[in-house]
């Protein structure tokens, strides 16, 4: 398999771990100018509100998607006009949460955002009411957004005093506030992607993960737990005891690792990107684990024990590999999704050097750790096969000692 083949197999499998993802579904409540666009760009990747596509599904309801992120926002409007107007956006999202619970798991609303402005010093009625109605569907949290100060915390203490029976209210300044020469930090959003995160169902926990740019860390934690299950596979396939066929094997379960590892984390992956990175892991130690891959497998040819010694190497430097491929991409990844989440976009012949270099250290690493395993195991038989000569040559002093004690007592007899 060429470069090329590789580089549209990677973002093909890519594609399709991507479209086995439930999406997501949440629904956004606020009255406009609240700041729900800048909650959601500062959760979730790619300027979701700007760049997805927004369709219409009701007179103030629209629904905002994006290829390649499972998630679908629905935006409510029209909250902050006359009663009337109001009543008919009560009825939309009711009306809306009902027909998509019956439509089945995939399609129901799993989170609901009611976003509250904090520079306000309580909630209407109308508002209350609708809280209550809309718990009844699924988890909702209360978001203050713009929380600068005092009167957001007060604002807080006063919601949780009314004991609404909601998820949680959480003070959220989405993105640095500038006061002159001072800069607030942002805040809150990595409390209220922690929070919604338990909240969900886990077979949809991946397409959050996918989704949001809060919690790097995150990613990195699952790419690594999904990526040790093909390292075990990868041991595995070394102690295929026909010659050369393990490479053949190990290949598409890498490219499927990758995949994997891609869709969790969510970055944009373009035919650049992986022609850097394949050319990367081309360009280092792999060459040197490649023929000691050759050596292993031609062990093979040899029957019985060749197949037993072959095999135990063989296993041992597709575990290496696997494992310094698999950890050297999560690392490159985390480092290109942090520089992505500040608008920051990597050379691609930048990409190609970190992961030249991510990757050289990962093997190196790796192949010492294993050394010292080895060395340890070796030095624990030599104990185990002297223990076994000094028992035997006990057991035969026994026995000679034996023999001559009866020859003794023979002699005496006589």
């Amino acid at each position: 398999m060429n470069n090329y083949d590789l580089i549209n197999e990677v973002l093909g499998k890519t594609s399709e771990e991507i479209q086995k993802m439930s999406p997501i579904n949440i629904l956004l409540v606020g009255k406009t100018g609240v700041g729900k666009s800048t909650l959601i760009n500062g959760m979730f990747r790619d300027n979701l509100v700007e760049t997805g596509v927004g369709k219409p599904v009701t007179k103030y309801l629209q629904k905002i998607t994006k290829e390649n992120i499972p998630i679908n926002l629905y935006d409510t409007q029209g909250l902050e006009l006359n009663s009337q107007n109001q009543r008919e956006v009560l009825t939309e999202i009711t009306t809306l949460l009902k027909d998509l619970k019956r439509q089945g798991e995939k399609d129901r609303i799993h989170l609901i955002y009611y976003c509250i402005n904090s520079n306000g010093s309580r909630i209407e009625d109308s508002e209350i009411a609708l809280i209550n109605s809309l718990k009844q569907f699924a988890p909702v949290i209360i978001v203050l957004t713009q929380s600068l100060g005092e009167n957001s915390e007060k604002l807080k203490d006063y919601i949780q005093n009314l004991n609404l029976d909601v998820a949680d209210v959480i003070e959220i300044l989405a993105k640095p506030y500038r006061i002159n020469d001072m800069v607030i930090e942002e805040k809150g959003l990595k409390e209220l992607m922690t929070k919604s995160f338990e909240l969900l169902d886990e077979e949809i926990k991946n397409s959050f993960i996918n989704a949001q740019h809060v919690d790097i860390n995150l990613k990195a934690k699952t790419a690594r737990r999904w990526a040790k299950r093909y390292i075990k596979t990868a041991f595995g396939i070394g102690f295929v005891p026909i010659p050369f066929s393990d490479a053949s094997i190990l290949v598409p379960m890498q490219i499927g690792m990758i995949a994997h590892i891609n869709s969790i984390f969510g970055i944009s992956m373009d035919k650049q990107r992986v022609a850097s990175i394949i050319a990367a892991i081309g360009g280092t130690g792999g060459a040197t684990f490649a023929g000691r891959f050759i050596v292993t497998n031609a062990l093979k040819f040899i029957p019985g024990i060749g197949s037993l010694a072959g095999g135990l190497i063989s296993a041992a430097t597709a575990s290496i590999m696997t494992t310094a491929l698999a950890m050297s991409y999560i690392e490159v990844l985390s480092y290109i999704a942090k520089r992505e989440k500040l608008g920051i976009n990597m050379d691609f012949s930048e990409i190609e050097k970190l992961m030249q270099k991510t990757y050289t250290e990962y093997l190196k690493n790796r192949k010492k750790k294993d050394d010292e395993w080895f060395n340890k195991k070796r030095f624990y038989w030599k104990i185990q096969r002297w223990k076994i000569w000094f028992c035997s040559s006990k057991y035969l002093q026994s026995c000679w000692i034996r023999k001559a004690w009866r020859l003794f007592q023979c002699s005496w007899k006589k």
